[in-house]
């Protein structure tokens, strides 16, 4: 437990993946304005608001609406420093804009994937182990469920979706798996599509869930996550600050690869000359460099919180 200035006590309802090391590496300036754009629940903005001092402003932002009113949001609330409002990462820039905040960010953090709260709800249909309604929509208030996503798709599209964003090699059996089993039944549950995916598997893979790679890559299909990643990404360019910070903790490869070519495309030259006689004076140098290399939950954390062991940190600052 810990004090918020006001003397009311802040809750740590649970431990967020890699505390301490986001801390260390937002390295916060009490009187800093900050941007947490995952609040999940609300612990890594509990953190970031026990380091501010007096005049610290700390908004919050989340794409899931029960993230926004939950007890948690709510109780941080109580304190002027801290503001919470739904959206998403493609709306980073509008909402700073609204945020009433007149500076750029001196620091954002984005906590990707699916939060404990999405994952232990089987009403969500995020988890595979758990049977519930095949929804997986990260804001329950717009857009398709993977139900009505999986009742129209077509099997190529279903194919593609598995194999890029699930990096699963029986793809086309899968696929084919859905497509014939819709056409009896519909697929309105995670137990059904579970069964459908370890019966269309010739072998299993050790230590892995068989459903582990379709959930994924569903669940990034309907919420578009990738594409919402690099608008965030490109948005938070403009709304941080020189000398600001921009943390991006991610859980699995496809995320962690457009945060590190991000970072590093944005560290670099933003022109490559080839072999014409340009000036280098002339080429267009990014406004980012490089915090450390990527870093990883330590084993202890890992023990506590299984989840975090596919986690990694990247962290850039703004240098213009």
């Amino acid at each position: 437990m810990t004090e918020s200035r006001l003397g009311k006590p802040y809750f740590m309802t649970h431990l967020p993946v890699m505390l301490t090391e986001v801390i260390e590496q937002l390295a916060i300036n009490k009187q800093g304005h900050y941007l947490d754009c995952t609040f999940g629940r609300g612990g890594h903005s509990q953190a970031i608001l026990n380091a501010l001092g007096e005049h610290g402003l700390l908004q919050a932002i989340d794409r899931d609406v029960e993230a926004v009113i939950s007890p948690i949001a709510h109780e941080l609330m109580q304190d002027s420093r801290f503001s919470i409002t739904h959206g998403c990462f493609s709306n980073l820039l509008q909402i700073s804009r609204q945020s009433g905040n007149q500076q750029l960010w001196d620091g954002i953090l984005m906590d990707l994937g699916v939060s404990s709260p999405q994952l232990d709800d089987p009403e969500r249909g995020f988890s595979f182990l758990k049977d519930g309604p095949l929804d997986m929509r990260m804001d329950c208030q717009a857009g398709m469920t993977a139900r009505e996503w999986l009742a129209k798709v077509s099997e190529q599209h279903l194919v593609k979706v598995l194999f890029d964003y699930g990096e699963e090699r029986f793809a086309r059996r899968i696929a084919r798996a859905i497509v014939t089993e819709r056409v009896i039944n519909p697929i309105t549950t995670t137990r059904q599509l579970v069964k459908l995916v370890e019966d269309a598997m010739p072998m299993k893979e050790l230590h892995k869930h068989p459903a582990t790679r379709t959930f994924q890559a569903i669940r990034i299909e309907i919420n578009q996550e990738l594409e919402e990643l690099k608008t965030g990404l490109q948005q938070a360019l403009e709304v941080l600050k020189p000398g600001g910070r921009l943390a991006i903790i991610t859980f699995h490869s496809l995320e962690d690869r457009i945060v590190k070519r991000f970072i590093r495309d944005e560290a670099g030259a933003k022109y490559n000359p080839g072999k014409l006689p340009i000036r280098e004076v002339d080429i267009a140098k990014g406004c980012l460099v490089k915090v450390g290399k990527a870093i990883n939950a330590h084993a202890d954390e890992i023990k506590q919180n299984p989840r975090s062991r596919s986690a990694k940190l990247r962290v850039a600052e703004k240098i213009q």
